[in-house]
């Protein structure tokens, strides 16, 4: 006789997953593949989860990290959801290379907010994570030196922008909410007239992500983000889970990845994913759980998003 698996309560944080930036940077190569045919060119990975980038390899995608690694052959070309330096369409323009844009609307938000504040004589300060290709694409719509990258509170304590400046701040779109506001605070004290954005940078996916893993680690005995390690807001989901208290936090990129004998005397585990991971990874975890464990399902839902980025236009096919 079998014996009777263990009984798990899992919670599935709403929203997870896929946003409306890196559903339409996707849709951006898939529809120049079926236009142009392969190859296309993606320079860097055009979101952050080797699940996606396999996925459109398989279709005739060719991911590049420099434009200099691209052949003359007149195929298109798109720039990653993160956003590229001004320098890279530049470089494209001048090979006369057709390309596209698959930046995030939010993140090209941020950029033309870097251009104004600079426009009108302010330095720049910018939140987030030194060499992330965000962050390096942010930095580089300005002329050098004309941005300060403040990485952590510490570095907001201490920083020195150039004096007889005026000042402005900018962010990351994935960062910490919580951790982004202290660093806001530090240095709206320290600097009491810096311009800030008009509206939040951090984006609303990361937002409501980070409020739905608070909502299941609160919960949950475990939980599991599905992301990967240089994916920012995946690695932002697991801290901020482990802050709200839950005893444990791991990340996956793929359900095979999980030793389910994790859950071993857990009597809920809370999983989430970060905005690069597709549906089909989660329930990846979700069937790997079940393997060893009899699976109940709740949906702990904090907001319900309707945001549509619609894909550019595309030149004919000559």
């Amino acid at each position: 006789m079998t014996p009777e698996k263990p009984s798990l309560h899992v919670l599935l944080a709403g929203p997870r997953g896929f946003c409306a930036g890196v559903d339409r940077a996707i849709k951006i190569v898939e529809e120049a593949l079926k236009r142009h045919g392969a190859p296309v060119y993606v320079r860097h990975e055009i979101v952050h989860n080797r699940f996606v980038v396999e996925g459109l390899e398989r279709q005739g995608a060719v991911f590049v990290e420099e434009l200099s690694q691209i052949p003359d052959d007149g195929q298109p070309v798109v720039f990653s959801a993160h956003g590229v330096a001004k320098c890279v369409p530049a470089e494209a323009a001048a090979r006369a290379m057709y390309f596209l844009d698959a930046t995030c609307p939010l993140v090209s938000k941020v950029h033309r907010e870097a251009e104004r504040h600079h426009a009108r004589g302010r330095h720049l300060l910018l939140i987030g994570h030194a060499g992330h290709p965000e962050v390096v694409g942010t930095m580089g719509q300005l002329p050098a030196g004309e941005v300060t990258l403040v990485e952590d509170a510490e570095a907001a304590r201490s920083i020195a922008p150039p004096p007889g400046l005026a000042l402005a701040y900018t962010t990351q779109t994935t960062l910490s909410v919580d951790d982004t506001s202290e660093i806001v605070a530090i240095l709206r004290d320290r600097f009491p007239t810096i311009e800030g954005p008009a509206k939040e940078d951090i984006c609303y996916a990361t937002t409501n992500r980070q409020a739905a893993v608070k909502a299941v680690a609160a919960r949950s005995d475990l939980v599991v983000v599905v992301g990967a390690p240089n994916s920012s807001n995946s690695v932002r989901l697991r801290e901020v889970a482990e802050r709200a208290g839950v005893p444990r936090a791991v990340m996956v990129q793929r359900g095979a990845e999980l030793d389910p004998a994790i859950a071993d005397g857990c009597a809920t585990v809370g999983i989430t994913a970060g905005a690069s991971a597709p549906e089909v990874l989660v329930q990846e975890v979700v069937d790997r759980l079940r393997g060893r464990f009899s699976v109940t399902v709740e949906e702990v839902t904090v907001a319900v998003e309707d945001v549509v980025f619609r894909v550019p236009r595309m030149r004919a096919v000559a």
